[in-house]
């Protein structure tokens, strides 16, 4: 099977996950590839300048399930980590 798509590191987007009460936003910022992320935190001003600055296109919903093993390897967040309270507490 061969890729006809091509990385373009001029696309970039946004992904919303999360407006707070205090002012933040949470959102995924991807460059090329909508499925390649990081997670951020910024306040509104500062979000709304980020994305003028960066030209995003803002994408809606959550990204497709991983349909292999393989790819559930790879197939989560921080935040869903967070979520799911994978964090370990180390008392000795």
């Amino acid at each position: 099977m061969s890729n006809t798509s091509t990385f373009n590191p001029n696309l970039k987007f946004i992904r919303i996950i999360e407006q707070h009460a205090n002012g933040l936003v949470e959102f995924e910022f991807a460059v090329g590839e909508p499925g390649l992320f990081v997670e951020l935190l910024m306040a509104q001003a500062q979000f709304d300048e980020f994305c003028a600055t960066q030209g995003v296109t803002p994408t809606q919903g959550r990204l497709p399930a991983a349909q292999s093993n393989e790819e559930q390897e790879w197939d989560w967040s921080l935040r869903a980590a967070r979520d799911q309270h994978l964090r370990h507490d180390n008392k000795a």
